[in-house]
């Protein structure tokens, strides 16, 4: 059975997770509205992503005899300054989920439990991953300034991003 601040921590985490979500589908939004179909597709396989992880943590709650409960989904915006802008908030945002995902690492050893500590280290190795890509792009973009040709080249690379589901046990 999971303790109750595990479970009420890990349910704000679903919450956070849906937002991240509902932050990347904005963001796909907004690009589609700046006819850049690669970063909006982008941004789009990035929300399924998120979708994914709301995923296992739901099943994980469900799997420890917890009670998932779901909350209210904040509104995010929708309008950036430019593409270096919206990917600087993309990575931003990785670095707050990568803090709040370390804040859960820390709870589970605190409340003494290896069960969750040990799922956690999915989404800490997940989440190095998300920073390195969100950051990279912000340097490509920030590399190419106001160059179409750039922007157009980095917009063509990152339409070659689709998201596939993981096999059940590959994860």
């Amino acid at each position: 059975m999971i303790k109750e601040s595990i479970q009420e921590a890990l349910n704000k985490q679903i919450n956070e997770e849906l937002f991240s979500s509902y932050l990347y589908l904005a963001m796909s939004a907004y690009f589609e509205d700046k006819d850049l179909p690669g970063m909006a597709g982008w941004m789009r396989a990035q929300a399924q992503e998120e979708l994914f992880h709301v995923s296992k943590f739901y099943s994980y709650i469900c799997d420890r005899d917890g009670k998932v409960t779901l909350a209210p989904i904040a509104g995010p915006a929708s309008e950036w300054e430019s593409p270096l802008a919206a990917f600087q908030s993309a990575y931003e945002h990785e670095c707050k989920i990568s803090r709040l995902i370390g804040g859960l690492v820390d709870l589970a050893k605190k409340e003494g439990d290896h069960s969750t500590e040990n799922f956690l280290q999915w989404f800490v190795g997940e989440q190095v991953e998300e920073e390195a890509t969100a950051k990279g792009i912000v340097g490509q973009l920030q590399l190419i300034g106001d160059n179409g040709y750039g922007l157009y080249a980095v917009d063509q690379e990152l339409g070659g991003r689709a998201f596939t589901m993981p096999t059940p046990g590959a994860e």
